[in-house]
């Protein structure tokens, strides 16, 4: 490492306390690292970040009046990691866990470099329980991040228990040059069904480095949907593990990149038993000098017969600048399978472009409404109406 590098490190081991040691040695990865080959961590580096320090909650009250968030059951707030008892409620239907918790966290992402930070430099973040057969409707989960040079490290739990259902948005916003390392666990039991749609729209200048882990039980399913249009750089993980038979999981995304930013959506669906699904579908608008990434792997377990599994990542290029890296990746050791992935990058269709044009309609309007459609599609795979709707409103030139 250089002596920036060392610098940086030093100051998070430093913040880490008696976790430090799950940091390990190593330090940032590099591009060395295959994991982060098309995602440099470089900027991460520069800066010596701080703990980030506490916001008054009436300030963070008027920003939340301007984010239109849909009406769910209940709502809970995070500003710069810490909980705003006076702007939450949960539901009545919902309980928080324990701190046993803690001490049964899955290993699903020992391995994970964000997950290894979030674990030495954590804080404590929703901690949900929905019991058994309860649909718990729709909770809206805001993180806030506001200052320079700061922090946050929120660590997330969501337990759903045989038969429950839970609809979550998960909003993540803020202002100024901070890094934010949010984790999410996810225990969906025997034919539990959560939606979790993530907007992730932080600060032009932000770092991010967000990561999901989900374990599905039989008949379970864990719907996600990730909206990347923030931060400078920004990288979301899903890794996701289907452990029971007949157990869905889908892992759809969105990345709008414009500017010189880096998005990546990197992740990771493992099929451990039989007669499981999973769906991948992510597109990527990229103008100006934006930088997208997409990793995807399925991995299929010997034991995983009759596997269905399906990957797509197509990218829109709106600027001969622009730059999309893709690895779609299958990794099958079963051998009654139905696997397929795919990936596409390319400009509009000028045959459909010009058509527009020749009747009638401006070529700025005709542009916007041809990448409309091309996300359209995306978005109509969330199943929850309300959700779907809020992140129709959130994409560029939806009236």
């Amino acid at each position: 490492m250089s002596g920036e590098t060392s610098l940086a490190w030093q100051a998070l081991r430093e913040r880490a306390g008696e976790r430090a040691a799950l940091l390990g040695a190593e330090g940032v990865p590099t591009k060395r690292v295959e994991a982060w080959h098309y995602t440099s961590l470089q900027p991460l580096n520069q800066v010596k970040w701080q703990a980030a320090p506490a916001l008054d909650e009436a300030q963070v009250g008027a920003r939340l009046s301007e984010l239109n968030l849909p009406k769910g059951q209940g709502l809970v707030v995070f500003a710069n990691g810490r909980f705003c008892a006076g702007l939450s409620s949960l539901p009545e239907t919902v309980k928080q866990g324990s701190g046993e918790d803690e001490a049964n966290e899955p290993a699903l992402l020992a391995d994970r470099f964000a997950a290894q930070l979030n674990a030495a430099l954590r804080q404590p973040g929703l901690n949900l329980h929905v019991p058994e057969g309860c649909d718990a409707g729709l909770l809206v989960l805001v993180s806030l991040t506001e200052g320079d040079e700061v922090s946050t490290h929120l660590h997330h739990r969501i337990t759903l228990e045989k038969g429950a259902r839970l609809s979550l948005l998960d909003v993540q916003l803020g202002r100024g040059r901070y890094f934010t390392n949010p984790q999410l666990d996810v225990e969906c039991a025997e034919g539990a069904h959560l939606t979790h749609v993530t907007r992730q729209d932080e600060s032009a200048e932000a770092i991010r480095l967000g990561i999901s882990g989900a374990r599905i039980e039989g008949r379970g399913n864990y719907d996600s949907f990730t909206l990347n249009q923030g931060g400078a750089l920004a990288r979301q993980e899903v890794v996701s593990r289907l452990e029971g038979a007949f157990a869905n999981v889908n892992v759809n995304a969105i990345q709008l990149i414009d500017g010189a930013r880096l998005n990546d959506l990197t992740s990771m669906i493992h099929h451990a038993s039989p007669d499981c699904t999973s769906r991948q579908t992510v597109r990527t608008v990229l103008s100006e000098a934006g930088q997208g990434v997409f990793q995807g792997k399925i991995l299929v377990d010997q034991v995983a017969q009759k596997t269905d599994g399906y990957q797509m990542n197509q990218a829109l290029l709106l600027s001969e600048k622009g730059q999309m890296n893709s690895k779609p990746e299958l990794e099958i050791y079963a051998d009654d399978v139905k696997c397929s992935h795919g990936a596409t990058v390319g400009a509009l269709d000028e045959d459909q472009l010009f058509y527009m044009r020749s009747r009638g309609v401006p070529e700025a309007q005709a542009r916007d409404a041809l990448v409309q459609a091309f996300l359209f599609e995306t978005v109509e795979l969330i199943e929850d109406e309300t959700l779907r709707e809020h992140l129709l409103k959130a994409l560029p030139g939806y009236v």
